[in-house]
């Protein structure tokens, strides 16, 4: 099985604390333990948001800004390849092909963001598409994909399944308004779509939540089922 596992950098990083960041890390030990190959791609947070701020009253232009989140990115990677044990690829992953490469060896590849323009959620769909990753799963602050931000709206509905076209239906008015709080941006709905990714949406502030997904698909965030498909895949039915 081969797993891409996107975790924000709200979830990993809120602050530095080294045994969140350790218990991220013995999740993605015990994947691998159980024969998964992973790939991790490691979200800046607020920390990103506090560098990009500052350098946007400096006067940096866009292009810089999202260099800075970056490398921040890169920095919070290095944080859990840090934790990892011998597995790991030791290098941050700057590209795809790298990560692949580290991926189809076995060791574990951590990666941060790639590109300006691009998000970690985009990079961990593209990275799982690149490696025709069985299951992406994004570890977020929020437990799944609502209709409304839910911590704006009451009356916000939670989906447990949607289709990747569905996904891609629900972001895009999020997309278009200020301020507004998606669990995944568009780019990364329009890869799962266009790649007919399987992928869960969860609260990952519990690392724990990440394990039962991936080996026994127990969870309560939002399953994307590419259209047609109906059985459950046989990762979870052989377990």
């Amino acid at each position: 099985m081969r797993v891409v596992v996107s975790i924000g950098g709200s979830v990993l990083a809120p602050d530095l604390d080294a045994r969140r960041v350790e218990g991220h890390a013995a999740v993605v030990e015990t994947l691998a333990e159980e024969g998964c190959e992973i790939g991790a791609v490691v979200g800046g947070g607020g920390v990103a948001r506090d560098y990009i701020g500052a350098a946007r009253e400096l006067g940096a232009n866009e292009v810089q800004l999202d260099q800075i989140g970056i490398d921040v990115t890169r920095i919070n990677a290095r944080l859990l390849i840090a934790a990892l044990g011998p597995s790991v690829d030791p290098k941050v992953a700057h590209d795809y092909e790298d990560a692949g490469d580290a991926i189809r060896r076995g060791d574990v590849s951590v990666m941060g963001g790639v590109m300006p323009g691009q998000t970690t959620d985009a990079v961990a769909a593209a990275l799982a598409e690149y490696v025709g990753a069985d299951l992406l799963v994004y570890a977020t602050s929020v437990d799944g994909v609502y209709s409304a931000d839910p911590s704006a709206d009451d009356d916000a509905e939670k989906y447990e399944q949607l289709t990747g076209g569905d996904l891609v239906d629900v972001i895009a008015p999020m997309s278009r308004d200020a301020g507004a709080s998606a669990p995944v941006d568009l780019l990364a709905a329009k890869l799962i779509e266009r790649a007919e990714m399987r992928t869960i949406v969860l609260d990952g502030t519990d690392p724990s939540r990440i394990e039962d997904a991936v080996l026994r698909g127990e969870h309560t965030g939002t399953d994307i089922v590419p259209t047609g498909v109906e059985d459950e895949p046989s990762y979870w039915t052989q377990r």
